[in-house]
């Protein structure tokens, strides 16, 4: 495929992709005001919630001190008030939760593309000598860059609609029996509450991965190392996968750009070794072996696999390692592949240690 160069009358790309981040930043403010105003007003929900728990709980204290001389309609209307504030209030919960992950999603993206309009304003002066490559490689880049996240995007979608989102409409049900058999069978009712209690846990369980999958809290907060000892963790749990860990080196802190873009690439070389091995007559073995001191930084993931053809690797491997080398290249690093049809795979790349700097 030849790309054409652009013809004299078109907007210079460098300027033009300027404007796009200056267009994604004005977007992303607005969204970020929005989230904000709608992270405050749950929050006064969410505080008139709990008032009213409270206040539910302490008339369901004084049911059930009274609860042999109490009419069983008055008990009902009790302990349906109860169930009711406990629901309203876990999803009031929840949805500020999800709030409050947007608005930190949102804040740290404005804050990159501040920092990367900063830094490609500073390039403009020697545009001449980056033409070339942005004309030649930018616009494929950002195809690929694209094309993986929405992967990613459908990949989450359709695990929370086969999972979290088909629990709650069983939570539904589950209730709705639980609520006939209250005045049928006492002990049925509780068994199938908890029942219920038990399928909220472990839905409670599968959205906490979902959401450390899509954005690990604990990265920001404790860094690199610890992040991926948790993800190997639940990985290994999650998938039955056998998962080697090693770690060498001195444990620092690095540009935040640079855990992020190292643990992204991780998860997509962990996740393309298991999705691409379901069917592997062997159990899958994944060595990851991390290396960091001051100058680099090196990760290599070895699978013992059915492999692939570097030349002509699968459609959606292909967008996930050119993606992943693209970032290297952009950092200073290289990358390499091992691999061959039927003798497993090797992906390593390292990247220069950038690590915080000083306040």
């Amino acid at each position: 495929m030849t790309l054409q160069s652009p013809s004299p009358a078109t907007e210079n790309p460098w300027e033009e992709f300027l404007k796009e981040i200056d267009n994604e930043y004005e977007q992303t403010s607005r969204s970020l005001k929005e989230v904000t105003l709608m992270l405050e007003q749950s929050q006064i929900e969410l505080n008139k919630l709990n008032q009213r728990n409270a206040s539910i709980t302490s008339h369901l204290q004084q049911v059930h001190a009274q609860f042999d001389t109490l009419p069983r309609p008055d008990i009902r209307v009790a302990y349906n008030a109860a169930l009711d504030a406990q629901q309203r209030l876990l999803v009031m919960r929840g949805q500020l939760d999800k709030l409050q992950n947007d608005q930190d999603s949102l804040q740290r993206y404005n804050a990159i593309l501040l920092k990367v309009r900063s830094f490609l304003g500073q390039a403009l002066p020697h545009q001449s000598k980056m033409d070339s490559r942005v004309g030649s490689n930018g616009s494929v880049t950002l195809e690929m860059v694209v094309k993986a996240q929405e992967a990613e995007r459908q990949r989450l979608s359709r695990q929370m609609h086969d999972g979290p989102v088909q629990a709650l409409s069983n939570f539904i049900v589950q209730t709705e029996i639980a609520n006939r058999l209250l005045d049928i069978d006492a002990g049925r009712a509780k068994e199938e509450l908890d029942s219920l209690k038990n399928s909220a846990m472990s839905t409670f369980k599968e959205v906490r991965t979902f959401i450390f999958e899509l954005r690990p809290m604990m990265l920001d907060d404790l860094g690199l190392f610890p992040t991926v000892r948790r993800y190997v963790d639940n990985f290994k749990e999650q998938t039955g996968c056998d998962v080697n860990l090693t770690l060498k080196g001195s444990e620092r802190r690095l540009e935040s750009y640079l855990e992020v873009m190292i643990f992204r690439a991780l998860q997509e070389l962990v996740g393309n070794a298991s999705r691409h091995n379901q069917d592997s007559p062997v159990k899958l073995q994944v060595n990851i072996q991390i290396l960091m001191d001051e100058n680099i930084t090196k990760i290599s993931v070895a699978d013992n696999g059915k492999g692939f053809d570097p030349n002509f690797p699968g459609k959606n491997d292909g967008v996930g390692l050119k993606v992943i080398r693209e970032r290297v290249d952009l950092l200073g690093g290289y990358m390499e592949i091992d691999s061959d049809v039927g003798k497993g795979a090797r992906i390593t790349f390292q990247v220069p240690t950038l690590e915080v700097a000083a306040a």
